[in-house]
């Protein structure tokens, strides 16, 4: 007997919003902004599984292993999204990090439609990858349903890779191939369906915690200073100088002529000041207290 169609959350009407069309502009936005406000909430209620994706991640890569977001729609466009800012922020290798979207490159700036409906195109994206045991895949998928995201889930799996999906709807966390399960219940949409407003938000926020939060315990960050951060234009050549200057208060000056000498990498440039070494030195130094600043500088 054919189990009954049980409709996602992520499809069902706001009962809420059902009058929209009738609202001043004003009322709109209200009303959107109130919509908005649950978002925040429903992923602060799924701290303890971000908290487990973070260290199973953090595992992986200390083991050599890379991260992969696979979704497609907004959902894909954000894992893309993450993938693509980690390398300017806290100065990875573009391989550590990346977005698989459902229709590839196109559908980033157009949607493909069907491009998401068939679990092999999944499966073939992971093994165009050359996943390994020691890599980790992140499904996205709104709806917690899409066969393409599904598809690249299982057979990362059988691959002994890490698994973790992101899903706005809590119908379909039972049919999920996932270590971890991330589940922000945010309600139906303001407009019915249209997962690019709450869902998309959750999804951004969650991924922003996960990639920031790895980064960190990979000591990427000291304080809260982006300082392995990649200085590709002139703000963030005028960022790094800032943050030398702030760590070593040192005047503008000297700070700029310690960050020529580290060859503008502002890390080695804080070793260098505080250990009175020279960039191969200050290289070891962190080599050896695994890239983490606050032991570097503290022995």
């Amino acid at each position: 007997m054919k189990k009954p169609y049980t409709l996602p959350l992520t499809e069902k009407r706001n009962r809420r919003t059902r009058n929209i069309d009738e609202l001043s502009t004003l009322q709109i936005v209200d009303m959107i902004n109130s919509e908005d406000m649950r978002v925040a909430p429903a992923v602060a209620k799924e701290r303890k599984h971000i908290a487990a994706a973070i260290d199973l991640v953090v595992e992986r890569f200390r083991k050599g292993g890379r991260m992969f977001y696979v979704g497609a729609g907004t959902s894909g466009r954000l894992g893309v999204l993450d993938a693509s800012e980690c390398p300017p922020t806290f100065g990875v290798s573009p391989r550590l990090v990346q977005g698989i979207i459902a229709g590839g490159h196109r559908a980033l700036v157009r949607s493909v439609e069907g491009a998401e409906d068939h679990a092999e195109d999944g499966a073939a994206a992971i093994d165009s990858k050359n996943i390994k045991a020691t890599d980790i895949v992140v499904g996205l998928a709104a709806c917690g349903m899409t066969p393409y995201v599904h598809g690249a889930l299982r057979r990362a799996r059988r691959l002994g890779a890490g698994t973790v999906f992101v899903t706005c709807a809590p119908e379909a966390k039972k049919n999920i191939p996932a270590d971890v399960i991330i589940n922000p219940v945010v309600g139906p949409e303001v407009i019915t369906g249209s997962t690019r407003m709450k869902a998309g938000t959750a999804t951004k926020l969650v991924l922003n915690t996960i990639t920031t939060s790895v980064m960190i315990k990979l000591g990427k960050v000291y304080g809260n200073l982006m300082v392995d951060l990649q200085a590709a234009n002139e703000k963030l050549r005028d960022r790094s100088l800032r943050i030398v200057m702030e760590m070593t208060q040192l005047r503008r000056s000297q700070a700029k002529r310690l960050l020529a000498r580290a060859a503008g990498r502002v890390k080695p440039a804080i070793v260098m000041h505080f250990r009175k070494v020279d960039l191969r030195g200050a290289l070891k130094i962190l080599d050896d207290c695994d890239q983490l600043l606050r032991k570097a500088i503290k022995e």
